[in-house]
């Protein structure tokens, strides 16, 4: 299964349709939050399944603000973290993931990469596709791929 992971492209698509044009075929999308409106063009660009979730920016989106799925055997949370005060750090994003009892974590916000294990939990923020806040100020978003055997392999990507 190859997945890619992007989060805040707010309302400017561009990368994030060059990304999923450079890493297509594509079996989903998982966007972070602060999409702006965009969720149609996302799923045209990609043609697969798009998961998602609201952002502190997204005012009138009927996406919902959280969700948990499972991604090839694991349980996962997704949430755009504003609500969990991530600028401030992941603490209070861990004491809910250990609450729902979760095993990934994917969030953003912070517009700065992030991937960590901790208490078991695997914690990702791809970063922002279109306004990036880490040095070098690169959009970023994360590939996955899940083999048959259920392993993960993650890759930190930039947009050229």
């Amino acid at each position: 299964m190859k997945v890619l992971i992007c989060s805040d492209s707010h309302g400017r698509h561009a990368n994030l349709v060059k990304a999923i044009e450079n890493e297509k075929p594509l079996d989903m999308v998982i966007h972070c939050g602060d999409i702006e409106d965009g969720e149609e063009l996302i799923k045209e660009a990609a043609q697969c399944h798009l998961e998602a979730v609201t952002g502190n920016n997204d005012y009138f989106s009927e996406l919902p603000s959280e969700t948990v799925f499972m991604l090839g055997g694991k349980k996962v949370w997704l949430t755009h973290g504003h609500n969990y005060f991530v600028s401030l750090g992941i603490e209070r994003l861990k004491e809910e993931a250990v609450r729902k009892k979760v095993d990934v974590v994917l969030f953003g916000h912070t517009h700065r990469p992030f991937l960590e294990e901790q208490k078991d939990i695997l914690f990702i923020n791809p970063g922002s596709i279109s306004y990036p806040r880490q040095i070098p100020r690169r959009p970023s978003y994360v590939m996955l791929i899940i083999d048959d055997n259920d392993h993960w392999k993650l890759t930190q990507k930039f947009v050229t």
